[in-house]
């Protein structure tokens, strides 16, 4: 079984290298054109073709274009008045034959919409008929029978990501906007909860300035962050990290005769605790710190946040 399993990777593999060395141009003015179309990008598929392109098209909606997937037979039924003027259609058919694909074409040319093929026939009627087409053929399916769409499905899937990726690399889609559409992820939550939301406020270890180098290390182990606070809420003077001390042992052998305020890294980064926690993750990225100092409108302290705190 496993013997299979591999063997079935080792030919999808090699399909989706095959079909990646045949892009051309014309992928490119397949992007551009939805790029610079004002309307939604319409996907269709049959059967196989159809499962695929309904998570093709939930990838643009949730990527920043605009999409929804219309099944086929449904349109002949009054669906093809979903499409608007301005809207791009993605076709999916390997064959390029497809009987009820095929018969959405006249409407499309009669409206005007262009339309992309995605397709493993560039021969096709439905290759021809494209204003686009992106070639999907495959050498071989991983079915035994060569009967069951496996390869071709998986080309066709990769080929709708790719079209994705590129868009949204044209849009430059930021991290802040795929949260804004996945509201009930963790990068949504983090975009919305703000640092007083998550922040610790209970048991922040702080010390004072003429602690001993034990009480500090004493402090630090009870306070369980890893760092000290040194000083008070309303008068911070420095923070002493794991890190600091480290960097402080190399410096001082005997760190036991070395005021902590020697070791201590001064002006901490305090940021306001009505900060959202995503953007404060960004700041602590930037900075490449893991703990945030969080404070009130005052300038007094009333938390630590960390990084690697989950939501």
């Amino acid at each position: 079984m496993i013997d299979i399993a591999q063997k079935v990777f080792d030919i999808e593999i090699a399909s989706l290298q095959y079909v990646a060395s045949m892009i051309d141009d014309q992928f490119s003015q397949a992007a551009n054109a939805i790029l610079s179309s004002t309307g939604r990008l319409v996907v269709c598929g049959m059967g196989k073709s159809g499962h695929v392109g309904r998570k093709i098209s939930a990838t643009f909606t949730s990527t920043g274009t605009p999409s929804f997937f219309m099944h086929p037979a449904e349109a002949f039924h009054g669906d093809l008045g979903m499409i608007g003027p301005q809207d791009i259609v993605l076709l999916i058919s390997y064959s390029g034959e497809t009987e009820e694909i095929l018969k959405i074409v006249p409407f499309l040319q009669f409206n005007k919409n262009k339309f992309i093929a995605i397709t493993g026939k560039p021969n096709s009627t439905l290759a021809k008929n494209a204003d686009y087409t992106l070639n999907v053929c495959v050498k071989q399916e991983a079915c035994p029978l060569e009967l069951a769409p496996t390869s071709s499905t998986t080309a066709t899937l990769v080929m709708g990501d790719a079209l994705a990726v590129a868009l949204m690399k044209l849009r430059d889609f930021s991290p802040a906007e795929f949260a804004r559409f996945h509201p009930g992820g963790s990068l949504g939550r983090k975009l919305l909860v703000k640092l007083r939301d998550v922040m610790r406020t209970d048991n922040l270890p702080f010390i004072n300035a003429d602690a001993t180098f034990t009480q500090l290390l004493i402090r630090m182990s009870e306070g369980k962050l890893g760092m000290v606070i040194v000083g008070s809420a309303s008068d911070v003077l420095g923070v002493i990290t794991d890190g600091d001390l480290r960097r402080g042992l190399v410096k001082h052998p005997d760190l036991h005769a070395l005021p902590i305020t020697e070791i201590m890294t001064t002006n901490p980064l305090i940021v306001s605790e009505d900060e959202h926690v995503f953007d404060a993750e960004e700041l602590m990225i930037e900075r490449k710190i893991t703990t945030l100092l969080v404070g009130d409108a005052d300038g007094k302290l009333t938390g630590i946040y960390q990084i690697f705190n989950q939501l």
